[in-house]
């Protein structure tokens, strides 16, 4: 228990001092976010840095490292998985700043190297013979074999856009992240999963540190920098850890963030023109209702906080 405590402590401090630091930075980099011009509200942050991802990705995986007791090569990739994504999230950003508008790598190129990247993982379950698969509230552990490929491949492409997609206001992603995060590692915990509950709580702990900056009105986004990483980071410890399923039950936010934006699309091309919600994904409906920031941001947490006390309940 000590070594969570203290890689969470450090995690922490790291994180909030690499935000402090690298804020000012990306100010005179003149590294600022371009906003969708089809979102009125948020025309005032345009100019607001991103690529604050950098930040506590780089934290989280300072200090897992320094507090991993054994370095395992399932650890090992999760942590190259995700900061793989991060890379490709930092062009992503680059990109933007480069081209001053909202538009970096294009949907195509995006899904090509997610793709890619869950291949990869799904191979590297089969080869490490990853292949077991929790079921929730059941307590029963099935052995998927190859099957375990496709699976991994849809965990990684889902929960990378979803995650992506929640993205959308100041301290959604990041507050909905850290009880996913913390709710993952007791989970891993449980299934003596050290390297990857360690990594979880470095992760929750970072984002706690930029949540300070990232709260309404924020300082500083994550980016596609921030929120790619941690897509790849919850995939790739739900999936490693045979607690794949737990994603969608812990990340129920994310999932709807996704659905909304399905719905949302299928809706309007059936019916020439007709949406379901305001806008999507979800969380701008209700921001076009009239919902402060903080409130959905809170809500998500909150709901995302109820849902992993129920998994961790249906896990005893």
């Amino acid at each position: 228990m000590s070594v969570y405590l203290s890689v969470s402590i450090i995690s922490f401090c790291l994180s909030f001092i690499f935000c402090a630091v690298l804020i000012p930075v990306l100010k005179k980099r003149k590294a600022g976010q371009f906003i969708l011009s089809y979102v009125k509200e948020h025309n005032q942050k345009s100019g607001t840095p991103t690529m604050g991802g950098l930040a506590f990705i780089l934290a989280a995986s300072i200090a897992a490292i320094l507090f991993i007791e054994k370095f395992s090569r399932t650890f090992g990739v999760a942590l190259t998985i995700g900061i793989s994504y991060m890379l490709v999230g930092f062009l992503d950003d680059l990109l933007k700043r480069h081209r001053k508008q909202n538009q970096g790598l294009t949907a195509a190129q995006k899904i090509i190297f997610q793709t890619f990247v869950a291949v990869l993982a799904a191979i590297y379950c089969l080869r490490a013979e990853l292949t077991t698969l929790n079921l929730p509230f059941l307590g029963v552990e099935i052995d998927l074999g190859f099957w375990i490929f496709p699976l991994a491949v849809f965990v990684f492409l889902a929960t990378v856009n979803t995650v992506n997609l929640t993205d959308g206001l100041d301290g959604l992603a990041a507050g909905t992240s850290i009880p996913f995060f913390i709710v993952m590692g007791v989970l891993c915990v449980w299934n003596e999963q050290s390297g990857l509950s360690v990594l979880a709580f470095a992760l929750a702990a970072a984002l706690a540190a930029y949540l300070f900056f990232n709260s309404p009105p924020a300082s500083v986004f994550m980016g596609d920098t921030g929120s790619l990483s941690l897509g790849g980071f919850a995939a790739s410890i739900g999936v490693f850890s045979g607690n794949a399923l737990y994603i969608a039950l812990v990340g129920i936010m994310f999932v709807v963030s996704g659905i909304s934006v399905i719905v949302q699309v299928i809706y309007y091309k059936a019916t020439g023109g007709k949406r379901v919600f305001l806008m999507s994904p979800v969380h701008h409906h209700f921001q076009q209702r009239g919902y402060s920031e903080s409130k959905i941001a809170y809500a998500y947490s909150a709901i995302t906080t109820f849902a992993g006390l129920i998994a961790l309940l249906g896990a005893l």
